[in-house]
């Protein structure tokens, strides 16, 4: 088996981009997910614009609906190597 190496990052995504890719991933329209997160559909077109910050409870209730972690959505474009060498 050959070396496994790492995957370079190829764009940055933005929070309202992470919340749309997972939601679609999901096959989840904006109105499912604003009715499942209990949140109007505006909102969820705001986020997903970048009109409107997700912040932290907003991304918590998104989290819990698309089930995956809050940083996901917040943070998407993180990257831990380069924050451990700091």
């Amino acid at each position: 088996m050959s070396e496994i190496r790492k995957a370079k990052r190829r764009v940055a995504i933005s929070p309202g981009e992470s919340v749309r890719i997972i939601r679609e991933l999901q096959e989840l329209s904006q109105n499912q997910l604003a009715d499942l997160a209990g949140m109007p559909q505006s909102t969820i077109s705001a986020i997903e614009r970048g009109r409107v910050n997700i912040g932290v409870d907003r991304a918590k209730t998104l989290a819990r609906v698309l089930k995956c972690h809050p940083a996901v959505l917040v943070f998407p474009g993180w990257d831990t190597d380069a924050e451990s060498a700091a």
